[in-house]
């Protein structure tokens, strides 16, 4: 019998182990069971830490962001458009390192204060570049909205960056789109170099921030 002593089976553990996993079997295949048989404990012992499978979603988030808000100092010189700007392309970024990473991020609910800090540094921000603080709320939640939505579209195509799901190939597409000469080609701007089509899409969004509040 091992007498290695492993370490305490906690909250930070079980998401450290269950974003491991997920990169190996997607959100779907992640299970209560699965985590724990990786563990080696038994399922009921997670329980004792995690009530069902969104409160361990709930930590795999905030684990996500502690990981993305590690070492990033924002920038007091930043203007309101270089803080967005800055701040969804670190989402994008971080949300990328994970297969299905969009989907465990949304509508999960933060289990702690961490990201507290920024979120009071973005609001003073753009209030202080002239919006209210409902508008900064709006325009801040528009960005984020816009990030998590491209992600999640993006990784239904190429789950993880090396990756592609069969069938979103832009030839074959073109082909059975033939008819459709317009619809055809618009396949490499909707299935391609998803770097431009972030940034693109990003500097519309907050274009029309700026439009919408009369912001410089």
């Amino acid at each position: 019998m091992s007498t290695e002593k492993r370490p305490p089976l906690d909250r930070r553990r079980v998401a450290d182990t269950a974003l491991r996993l997920l990169n190996e079997v997607g959100l779907d295949g992640l299970t209560l069971r699965a985590i724990a048989k990786e563990l080696d404990v038994k399922a009921p012992a997670l329980y004792w830490h995690f009530k069902d499978k969104q409160a361990l979603l709930d930590e795999m988030a905030t684990e996500m962001y502690r990981r993305m808000a590690a070492g990033v100092a924002l920038d007091p010189a930043d203007t309101w458009r270089e803080r967005l700007l800055g701040m969804n392309r670190g989402l994008r970024s971080a949300l990328l390192g994970y297969r299905d990473g969009a989907r465990v991020f949304s509508g999960s609910r933060f289990t702690g204060t961490e990201h507290a800090p920024a979120l009071e540094a973005n609001l003073r921000l753009l209030t202080e570049a002239g919006l209210t603080l409902a508008q900064a709320v709006h325009a801040g939640r528009t960005a984020h909205a816009y990030t998590i939505g491209f992600v999640t579209e993006e990784q239904g195509v190429r789950p993880l960056p090396d990756e592609r799901r069969e069938g979103y190939g832009i030839e074959d597409r073109a082909r059975r789109l033939a008819g459709y000469p317009l619809a055809a080609e618009a396949g490499s701007l909707l299935f391609d170099d998803y770097d431009q089509q972030f940034e693109e899409g990003l500097a519309l969004v907050v274009a029309g921030i700026a439009a919408r509040y009369g912001l410089g």
